[in-house]
């Protein structure tokens, strides 16, 4: 069996792939590649076949992660399968990817799996250029969703 999980955020090239970078480490160091499958996606096709932001390929580089995937909207097929973990950035994320799709069963927000903030909400770095601070919260947030994955899936 394989799982899913796909992250997404708005543009699909500060948070999400972010999120992608570090959980297919975390998954990699786990010694679960061949058992999820990681992608991620944006809501809007704004960056569509651009790039992930230089903030977020310095940040991911700072911690040894290499990432190139270029930005690309989110498909009705990539949500097709019902058991596909789909973890959103923001509340706004979500909403979006409801009037999108409707209900998907394993809709998420990313920090929903993060235990030690209060912070629900993955700040968009696109305008602060809070790179660092974001690499933080979505690394929790990617350590409890692969926590919680190894123990609903059963993974070892």
């Amino acid at each position: 069996m394989t799982v899913r999980v796909l992250f997404v955020c708005l543009g699909n090239i500060c948070r999400s792939p972010m999120a992608e970078g570090i959980f297919r480490q975390l998954v990699a160091d786990a010694g679960l590649s061949d058992a999820i499958l990681i992608d991620s996606a944006g809501t809007s096709n704004y960056h569509a076949g651009e790039p992930a932001h230089p903030g977020t390929r310095r940040v991911l580089a700072k911690h040894g992660i290499s990432y190139d995937n270029r930005a690309r909207q989110i498909q009705r097929t990539d949500v097709v399968h019902p058991d596909t973990y789909v973890i959103a950035m923001d509340q706004e994320n979500i909403l979006d990817l409801r009037r999108q799709f409707g209900d998907l069963p394993r809709l998420y927000r990313l920090l929903d799996f993060a235990s030690t903030t209060a912070v629900r909400d993955v700040p968009d770095p696109y305008y602060s250029n809070n790179f660092d601070q974001v690499y933080r919260l979505v690394e929790e947030g990617c350590k409890g969703l692969l926590v919680t994955i190894r123990s609903d899936e059963k993974l070892d």
